[in-house]
């Protein structure tokens, strides 16, 4: 049986993981009325944490939740026993037939795989790509932002230099004479050295 398969039997009832009697029955190729009888001359084997019967509103709430349940079940009134995953362990001990022995250890496997989800979750490379390149388009625009600030600021200090500058060569240009250039320009410097 493939753990697909048991994983989809799998069910959080009360905060715990679960499997309910039918679908262990299915799996174990007993009837469910066997599979309980046998579970009702061992309850010593199966303390609350091993097995518990579900409420009529726990089973009526499951239902509306899971559409995979076989029709007659839906609409029993007698809630199903619901098994942890130490009790599955149990029902193998008392149901000894070599199917029921096979079906068990896959079904523990399966819990086992289900843990190790819980404990190590896939990593979700494409959603860590996303929130880097959000964080990273975030800095882009702040570094932008903080450019186009210094960048304004810039022009405008460059300005204000042209414009002094500019006062400061026409000044010059209007308080010195110039210097006569030409023949005579150097004749006349050569003449004052």
């Amino acid at each position: 049986m493939e753990l697909s398969i048991i994983q989809n039997k799998i069910y959080e009832i009360r905060g715990v993981k679960v499997m309910l009697d039918f679908d262990l029955a299915e799996m174990y190729d007993v009837p469910t009325k066997v599979l309980k009888q046998a579970v009702k001359r061992n309850m010593k084997r199966f303390p609350i944490d091993f097995m518990f019967e579900l409420t009529k509103n726990e089973w009526k709430e499951l239902v509306t939740i899971c559409d995979q349940f076989p029709e007659t079940m839906k609409h029993s009134y007698i809630a199903p026993s619901a098994f942890t995953e130490h009790g599955v362990t149990m029902l193998s001990s008392i149901l000894r037939s070599d199917v029921a022995i096979g079906v068990s250890i896959q079904i523990v496997r399966a819990f086992v795989a289900i843990r190790q989800l819980v404990l190590n979750p896939p990593i979700d490379k494409v959603g860590e790509l996303q929130n880097e390149v959000i964080a990273l388009k975030e800095y882009i625009e702040e570094v932008f932002e903080d450019y186009n600030d210094i960048n304004e600021d810039t022009r405008m200090q460059l300005e204000l230099i042209n414009e002094t500058l500019a006062e400061l060569q026409s000044k010059n240009k209007i308080n010195q004479p110039r210097r006569p250039i030409g023949f005579n320009a150097i004749k006349n410097r050569n003449a004052g050295e």
